[in-house]
């Protein structure tokens, strides 16, 4: 058996080996790019909305068995990533995240995918007016008992078709998957810890088996899995910080999803 440890350094070494070809740009949506584990494609809407952005996703097809990982993928994967530089007219890609599943394949726990998903991905134009080709260097790990690396790069003209009804249906459905925004009655309080836990109170619809919570780990922050507990007749989750900064930030926030078997919502929360 191959530990999550080692999966990790085969995914990496491998992305050397595992770059895919550039393919022309031609349509709103690009060609497929098949890997062992399933295939990736571009698809976006067409037109750039009245802001200067163009709404797309990154269409993952995973096969049986399969799969991939979430902003935060634990300590034994990498999440999604892309780069536009090679773009024209192109500033800025932001990835979005439907709402995740746990999973703890006996080598690590860790967050995203196990069935095909499509990760909205919004493209901010330098000039709105102007036409805009995206080049979009594409890596992610997808995997069974071992990781493969997905490297590719993926290119659409958006405005070689840019009234494609079966792409914009894709996009809109990918982008009714997201968790809404956090609220009163269904989102998380900030509790009391220390300089080596998060703990938060949450407050959902629904079954509290069914709730889970996700934080993800940026600017050098590292979280363990979350333990349930109960305070006061409310579901409590307390993260361990594994790893932080050695100055804590004062700019931003850290993303969280909370799940409930009425829907999810996510937020920001302040740099513990």
């Amino acid at each position: 058996q191959i530990t999550a440890m080692q999966s990790l350094k085969i995914l990496l070494l491998g992305a050397a080996i595992g770059c895919g070809i550039a393919l022309p740009a031609a349509a709103s949506s690009s060609d497929w790019y098949n890997s062992e584990g399933g295939k990736v494609r571009l698809v976006t809407s067409g037109k750039a909305d009245d802001a200067g952005r163009i709404h797309g996703v990154l269409d993952i097809a995973l096969k049986p068995g399969w799969k991939t990982y979430w902003r935060d993928p634990g300590d034994a994967g990498v999440p999604p990533q892309i780069d536009v530089s090679a773009s024209t007219n192109i500033t800025d890609a932001a990835f979005s995240f439907p709402p995740p599943q746990r999973h703890d394949d006996g080598y690590g726990k860790w967050a995203g995918y196990n069935h095909p998903v499509s990760l909205p991905v919004t493209f901010t134009l330098s000039s709105p007016k102007d036409a805009a080709v995206i080049d979009a260097d594409i890596f992610l790990g997808i995997c069974e008992t071992i990781c493969i690396p997905v490297q590719t790069r993926l290119s659409v003209d958006p405005a070689a078709d840019p009234d494609n009804a079966e792409d914009a249906a894709l996009v809109k459905a990918a982008l009714a998957t997201l968790p809404a925004p956090a609220k009163a009655d269904f989102g998380i309080k900030i509790l009391p810890g220390d300089h080596e836990t998060l703990v938060v109170e949450a407050t959902f619809p629904g079954d509290p088996e069914a709730a889970d919570f996700f934080v993800a780990g940026e600017r050098d922050y590292m979280f363990g899995a979350p333990a349930r507990s109960e305070k006061d007749g409310r579901l409590v989750f307390t993260i361990p910080i594994l790893d932080r900064p050695s100055t804590t930030p004062t700019d931003g926030g850290l993303y969280y999803t909370l799940t409930s078997g009425e829907g999810a919502v996510e937020g920001v929360l302040p740099f513990p």
